[in-house]
């Protein structure tokens, strides 16, 4: 018997990294996923790869309208759902001095303002009972030069998990937040060379960046009733690294 039997989850940004391995983990343990993306190749090859109980919705998180066709799609087939991982996310590092409005109200766009609309959009047709987690970072705990613009459009997430547990808590509906550190994904690969990785890699207390499957772990922790405890809180699960 599977942790999420017959729950109904929603994951956006699911087409690769922690979300991808956190969709293929929901599925193994019993859950239909709804997962999102910005490019329809990706969406294509990450339902391919988790390969049944999913459905691909092309989209952006960033855009209301997206998010509208997501949860018509999820309504259409399902009818409701029980857990929603808001995941999509970003950022790109700006010393403050460097920082222009187009990256501000990109990254707030997506981060912040994504996040909001992503879980206030799913209420209609949430079960009671169900869980909502959000993505962080542990950028809003430390003081990396650089990640300011990402650490603020993060650090509202654990505002929002302790005001929206007070207002959903007559539906029993839990709110958290997942604060992963240094994963190792293809975006990272992307944004960081091969010193700033071994960089990061020296303020983890084991040398070794964390693993997608990793942060997939506690997501399903968080999205089953084995966190049926945990109500506003934000995990953190960066290996130490801000705890040192």
């Amino acid at each position: 018997m599977g942790k999420l039997d017959g729950k109904v989850a929603v994951i956006t940004g699911g087409t690769t990294g922690m979300a991808l391995a956190g969709a293929k983990l929901f599925v193994d343990e019993g859950a239909h996923v709804f997962i999102t993306g910005r490019r329809q190749e990706a969406l294509d090859e990450a339902v391919k790869q988790i390969g049944r109980n999913v459905t691909g919705v092309q989209g952006d998180a960033a855009d209301l309208d997206d998010l509208d066709r997501l949860y018509d799609t999820v309504k259409r087939e399902k009818g409701s759902l029980d857990v929603l991982w808001a995941s999509a996310g970003g950022g790109e590092p700006a010393l403050l001095g460097e920082i222009t409005e187009a990256q501000f109200d990109a990254w707030f766009g997506l981060n912040a303002r994504g996040t909001l609309f992503t879980v206030q959009k799913a209420l209609p047709l949430f079960n009671d009972g169900g869980s909502i987690l959000m993505t962080g970072s542990n950028a809003s705990l430390g003081a990396f030069p650089g990640w300011s613009v990402y650490a603020g459009s993060k650090a509202v997430q654990q505002a929002w998990a302790r005001v929206w547990l007070n207002e959903l808590k007559d539906r029993r509906i839990r709110v958290n937040v997942l604060t992963p550190g240094q994963v190792a994904t293809a975006k990272q690969e992307e944004l960081f060379d091969e010193a700033t990785k071994r960089q990061f890699e020296s303020l983890i207390p084991r040398g070794q960046m964390g693993r997608p499957e990793e942060i997939a772990s506690v997501a399903l922790f968080l999205a089953s009733d084995d966190s049926s405890y945990v109500n506003g809180m934000e995990l953190v699960v960066d290996g130490g690294t801000t705890a040192i």
